[in-house]
């Protein structure tokens, strides 16, 4: 558990009821002036304000043990007893300063919420002053899928369901934050086949957009999903678009994100040659540093190196035969032009405005080839944006997924 910065506080007479005792409510404000004493002591009593977001407490439950009496001097300690993506549990110890003896014990539960009250992740630097994230009860199910076993993330059961599917060499978890603010739909996210805690097959024939496609649709006949809103970013466009061609009835919209329409070039190619050759011989952590450059901006990688860890986590979690054969399934990609010429159903377009490998440029010339489809740029992130700015990521997919209904 992370500790904050222990707080002593006064009781006053004006805190106390008519029988001369701390009165409960009045507890309640010295906790929350713990609290703010505590922010002021760390980052910074305007941390929540900065970062748009706000803490609104869901749940408090105290325990009375001991009298307090004007004059009295509380230290108060508080521990993060459980930091989520979008919520906290902070638990609170009031002492008597004079003796030592607890008087008050408290657990309030707390939900990190954006202007307009929707549950939101918790931006980086909160994040980073509330401690590590604690062992959560979200557990993978198991979905068959021909050759392959599929790890899949299913959260909700309301609303239109959406189903992310990650890039390269990324896993499920790069939508994590995503997975915890969009709680008014039915959220789906599966590690590709090779990846993560999904089975490898070992043959190169294990690996296709088509059967990558397949895949996502023997999970949503699992969960006996019909139709979805389909989410991907990179590969995980590629594979939307083989989606659209193999499977268009269980489309009912699409975002894509920081992916690109057009094949690899001849030299693209060779770069995938050569990084098949890197992690075969070295090891995903080798193929990752000549990749890292290109995903994330400069000002993520120095300001946000929870971000970084992450991404390198993700990719040591590819195995080798995943990893070529992904690199294989970029490689032959087909153009992809004449597919979204033909889409029909609503989408949306989301790209990371400082994106080295599908930038803005690219993206709008796709937005563009699309009837009707949306076009936004997310600020200051590279090409993971759902990571480097999850907040406003988040912001944009529930605004697109509230108005497809």
């Amino acid at each position: 558990m992370t500790a904050l910065p222990t707080v002593e506080l006064t009781v006053y007479p004006y805190d106390c009821d008519a029988f001369g005792h701390l009165n409960q409510a009045a507890l309640l404000a010295l906790l929350e002036r713990a609290r703010w004493d505590a922010l002021a002591r760390g980052p910074g009593m305007d941390l929540f304000d900065r970062n748009g977001v706000w803490p609104a407490a869901r749940k408090a439950v105290i325990e009375y043990k001991a009298g307090v009496y004007p004059r009295d001097v509380l230290r108060i300690e508080t521990l993060v007893a459980h930091r989520g993506t979008t919520s906290m549990t902070l638990r609170h110890v009031v002492r008597r300063v004079s003796d030592g003896v607890v008087a008050a014990e408290a657990e309030i539960v707390f939900v990190c919420v954006d202007r307009v009250g929707r549950a939101t992740p918790f931006p980086e630097e909160i994040a980073r002053f509330l401690g590590p994230r604690t062992s959560g009860s979200h557990q993978p199910i198991r979905v068959p899928a021909g050759d392959a076993e599929l790890a899949v993330d299913v959260r909700g059961s309301g609303g239109t369901p959406v189903l992310f599917v990650h890039g390269f060499p990324f896993d499920r978890t790069m939508w994590r934050h995503q997975l915890a603010a969009l709680s008014r739909w039915k959220r789906i996210a599966p590690d590709l086949r090779g990846v993560g805690a999904s089975t490898a097959p070992a043959g190169a024939d294990g690996y296709s957009l088509a059967r990558y496609a397949d895949d996502l649709v023997a999970v949503l006949d699992t969960l006996g999903v019909g139709s979805i809103a389909v989410c991907g970013l990179s590969l995980g466009g590629y594979v939307v678009f083989e989606l659209l061609r193999r499977h268009p009835e269980r489309v009912r919209a699409v975002i894509l994100v920081d992916t690109r329409a057009d094949p690899d070039t001849a030299e693209g190619q060779r770069g995938r040659d050569e990084l098949a050759r890197v992690v075969t011989r070295d090891g995903p952590d080798a193929m990752l540093e000549r990749l890292l450059p290109r995903l994330l901006t400069p000002a993520t990688s120095a300001a946000q190196p929870e971000v970084v860890e992450q991404v390198r986590e993700m990719a040591r979690r590819w195995s080798v035969p995943g990893a070529v054969g992904a690199l294989r399934v970029l490689r032959d990609r087909p153009d992809s032009t004449e597919t979204l010429r033909g889409v029909r159903v609503p989408t949306l377009v989301l790209v990371g405005s400082d994106d080295a490998i599908s930038p803005p440029p690219v993206a709008e010339a796709m937005a563009r080839l699309i009837p009707g489809a949306q076009f936004r740029v997310i600020p200051a992130a590279g090409h993971l944006a759902p990571l480097e700015q999850p907040l406003v990521t988040s912001r944009v997919l529930a605004d697109f997924l509230g108005a497809i209904g």
